[in-house]
């Protein structure tokens, strides 16, 4: 099996510019992925996600780095990377949301990056990579019903 990238495409009945907001903005990244985000949504912005209750000590705190942000075509970030290292390719996982207008709403294109270049053996390799395509098919459908709860219907 390859594990070197996850990639999904998602139709949206949103504009570029309200889906850039859902993948990019604290308050938008909470209703549809972690349970809490502090995020400055810039290039080399950071910020943490973190997953359960942040106040309980059992809750997975990620770190992420903002690599690029260009509203409304392009937003990408690494994360999954060691607290205090510098993220970079070898030592993180790179997200990169594309967003093209397709008729009256928008084609996303998702990708993540990273699994083998990590280095992790084996099975953690195949592990990581499990968890995270199981992790997206549940929360990119989120994704797309959060932008779509934001656009005014007639």
């Amino acid at each position: 099996m390859e594990h070197g990238s996850i990639e999904r495409e998602l139709r949206i009945d949103a504009s570029p510019e309200v889906v850039y907001e859902v993948v990019s903005s604290p308050e938008h990244l909470r209703e549809w992925w972690p349970d809490d985000a502090e995020l400055d949504p810039v290039p080399g912005g950071t910020g943490t996600i973190t997953f359960g209750d942040p106040a309980s000590p059992d809750a997975k705190v990620e770190h992420l780095t903002v690599v690029e942000a260009d509203p409304p075509r392009r937003f990408a970030f690494r994360w999954v990377y060691d607290q205090g290292a510098s993220p970079e390719p070898g030592n993180s996982l790179l997200v990169t949301i594309d967003l093209e207008p397709s008729g009256d709403g928008t084609l996303l294109r998702f990708k993540e990056t990273g699994f083998r270049e990590r280095g992790w053996e084996a099975a953690v390799l195949e592990q990581a990579y499990a968890d995270h395509v199981r992790g997206w098919d549940h929360f990119l459908p989120r994704l797309v019903a959060r932008a779509d709860s934001l656009v005014a219907r007639p």
